[in-house]
């Protein structure tokens, strides 16, 4: 007997059919198919809610994405803003840059004005200079004329204002002709000083290349015998000329520059002595 529930619990559990049949004869069919529809309309609610939870998740992992996204986007905000700022900081000290631009700009174009009238004064007091100059020239043409002044005249007169602007005193120029003793020997000087040591030498004309190398060697070795007999230097060595044709002019201003020798030229004595 008890075997033979046991078997009769067992169909009831496993075999539906068995189950509808015992329920039907029971009375409790229907009963047990709404049973059955409510479990499967349960277990579909189930699968439902499980799939309703799963989007949510995913709906919660987008929304925390799109708040990272927003953080690093209000981070780019924030980036932008400070970038925005130093532009604008930048900006300013271009203004301020440009604005002491421009006022130094001002102040050049007062200065180029204050530098105008200058010039323009300079200008004014030049030609007058120049007026005066020309009359001084003039001057001393017909004085030269008038007393028969020497090419040698025009360049002591030169050389003694070259020395004073150099810083001697007037008292120690004494420019002059000398004549000096060597080896048993006279030795004519043109112009001569003692204190600073000069020598110098005048001619009138030159006529070829040949003359003008013998002029300058006769230069040289009267150089060398002064500073053997006053046992020092030559401070100031000169050559002057009155006229010369112009390729004998070139060798001798070659020469001249060569041995350290000033070079003057007759036809611009004056205009130098001006000057």
């Amino acid at each position: 007997m008890n075997k033979l529930k046991e078997e009769f619990l067992e169909l009831l559990e496993k075999d539906k059919e068995f189950r509808y049949s015992v329920a039907g004869y029971l009375g409790f069919s229907e009963i047990l198919k709404r049973l059955d529809r409510l479990e499967e309309g349960q277990n579909k609610l189930f699968e439902s809610q499980k799939r309703i939870w799963e989007n949510i998740e995913k709906l919660w992992e987008n929304q925390n994405r799109l708040w990272e996204n927003q953080n690093k986007l209000w981070e780019e905000i924030k980036g932008i803003k400070e970038d925005i700022k130093i532009l604008h900081e930048g900006q300013n000290k271009l203004w301020e840059n440009q604005n002491k631009l421009w006022e130094e700009l001002r102040e050049l174009r007062e200065g180029q004005n204050k530098l105008w009238e200058e010039v323009k004064y300079l200008r004014e007091n030049q030609e007058k200079i120049w007026r005066e100059v020309r009359g001084l020239k003039i001057g001393l043409d017909a004085l030269g004329k008038a007393v028969g002044r020497t090419l040698e005249d025009y360049t002591i007169a030169y050389i003694r204002l070259l020395l004073e602007e150099k810083g001697y005193q007037k008292e120690k120029i004494n420019l002059r002709k000398e004549t000096i003793i060597y080896n048993k020997e006279k030795i004519e000087i043109n112009i001569f000083n003692e204190e600073p040591l000069v020598v110098g030498e005048v001619k009138t004309y030159v006529e070829n290349i040949e003359d003008a190398k013998n002029c300058i060697e006769k230069l040289i070795e009267k150089i060398k015998i002064v500073e053997k007999v006053y046992n020092k230097k030559v401070e100031l060595s000169i050559f002057s000329i009155a006229n010369v044709p112009q390729n004998v002019l070139n060798i001798l201003k070659e020469l001249t520059e060569k041995y350290g020798i000033r070079f003057i030229y007759g036809k611009e004595l004056k205009e130098e002595l001006l000057i």
